[in-house]
């Protein structure tokens, strides 16, 4: 495994294991013995290494001037005695450096592989967890906070916003999915109401942010970057980057899920899963898997 990821920004930060421990051992001397090994991620945020046993440590691979790792460890604190299961607890915030001019965390390490869709355990018991996670951040009463930086946004952005970026994403895909059965799909969905009702929303259920134990059941969740106050249809994820189609019914009626809501959250899948494979179906080959399975899932329910 290399130890430097891949480019997927133009102006991504060039990291590597030795400049992780570089930056351990310069400013938490009390860690800088322990092995650094990198972390495989398909994520495209940060850079994710190992430091010893319980620990790793998670680098920016675009450094940010503005306090987006002390604002995500507050959040943090304040929603783990919320959620049944555990997710990140930070450690320790690095400061910038000439080597690397952002800040950067430790975080406390949780156990567990990412599912995959073909190779789920114990499917039931997944989508139980699932739902019990989705109905419990639901049910968080916290103060959300103005959003910062552009990640925190999504919760609350309209479907209408996505709808350019959505059909350019189905065009330049011409090809590879049935684009109109694509494009219906998402007219679909564009066309579902919201009332504005908001509730506490991760955003972005995803395989690759969450964590099973060997029996398949649901041990962690990570990545609450884009976490807030938002549209419930923003949580619906799993129902098609991970469930059985037979068991998408009940994980909709644990959450009790209107079809409006329902409608909104296909498309919002769709459209990230268009856009992700749009653009990353020659840099990400993990990611770009996700979302054509994602895409198969959504136009396969659409007929």
């Amino acid at each position: 495994m290399s130890s430097r990821p891949r480019k997927i920004h133009a102006d991504q930060a060039d990291i590597d294991t030795p400049l992780v421990r570089e930056l351990v051992a310069g400013q938490f001397p009390h860690w800088a013995a322990l092995p650094v090994e990198p972390v495989d991620s398909s994520g495209l945020c940060n850079a994710i290494y190992r430091l010893g046993s319980d620990l790793s440590v998670r680098v920016p691979l675009r450094p940010s001037s503005t306090d987006e790792v002390r604002r995500e460890q507050a959040k943090l604190a304040a929603l783990a005695p919320f959620l049944p299961v555990a997710i990140p607890s930070v450690e320790a915030i690095g400061s910038p450096t000439d080597a690397f001019p952002g800040e950067w965390s430790v975080h406390r390490w949780l156990t567990g592989t990412h599912p995959s869709a073909d190779a789920l355990a114990d499917p039931r018991g997944l989508a139980t967890d699932l739902a019990a996670f989705v109905d419990a951040f639901r049910r968080i009463d916290l103060p959300d906070r103005p959003p910062a930086y552009p990640g925190e946004r999504r919760t609350r952005a309209p479907m209408a916003s996505m709808d350019a970026s959505t059909r350019k994403a189905i065009g330049e895909l011409d090809g590879l999915i049935d684009t109109r059965a694509a494009l219906a799909s998402w007219e679909e969905s564009l066309a579902a109401p919201y009332d504005g009702r908001e509730v506490w929303v991760h955003s972005d259920l995803t395989p690759s942010n969450l964590l099973v134990s060997d029996e398949g059941r649901l041990t962690a969740v990570i990545d609450f970057e884009t976490c807030g106050v938002g549209d419930p249809a923003c949580d619906l994820f799993p129902a098609w980057h991970l469930l059985p189609a037979n068991l998408r019914d009940e994980f909709r009626a644990a959450l009790d899920v209107d079809d409006a809501t329902w409608l909104r959250g296909r498309g919002r899948v769709l459209s990230q899963a268009v856009i992700v494979w749009s653009c990353q179906k020659d840099t990400n080959p993990a990611l770009a898997k996700y979302a054509r399975h994602v895409i198969a899932e959504v136009l396969a329910g659409s007929r």
